[in-house]
């Protein structure tokens, strides 16, 4: 990251939104790092299948994913940063109801590893607009 970028992240992460997407984030890392070490660190790696999305959350936070991913590639290639961030905050809502709606580690197998590779979408998508894996916990600096 550059300043311009650690600026735009710092006060992103100063709003609700921002408050609210890193803890759905570091949420989904943990759930992904768990399952990982049972499935191994590839099996996430690709895109979730949209068939296997059965619940209304699924659907949304995947449409919510698609268009970060969209808008966050346009910010970024402009160099506006804080837009990008704000892209990422779109996100928020859709991922919240998911957590509150959805069993991730669901029983049946396929639409466990469809859900984790969904949340693996969004831990991508926020990885490529800024390093939200180093930001600390205490007082939400970047370490």
């Amino acid at each position: 990251m550059n300043t311009r970028t650690d600026a735009a992240l710092l006060k992103f992460l100063d709003t609700e939104d921002g408050k609210n997407l890193l803890a759905g984030f570091r949420r989904a890392t943990d759930i992904l790092k768990t399952e990982q070490e049972k499935d191994g660190p590839r099996t996430y790696s690709h895109r979730h299948a949209p068939n296997l999305r059965i619940e209304y959350q699924e659907h949304k936070l995947a449409a919510a994913v698609a268009r970060a991913r969209e808008e966050t590639a346009e910010k970024l290639e402009k160099e506006d940063f804080s837009g990008a961030m704000r892209s990422l905050g779109k996100l928020c809502a859709p991922l919240d109801a998911f957590f509150e709606h959805v069993t991730v580690n669901a029983a049946n197998a396929n639409l466990r590893v469809n859900r984790l590779r969904l949340l693996a979408e969004v831990r991508r998508v926020m990885m490529g607009v800024a390093d939200f894996e180093k930001i600390s916990t205490e007082g939400g600096g970047i370490g």
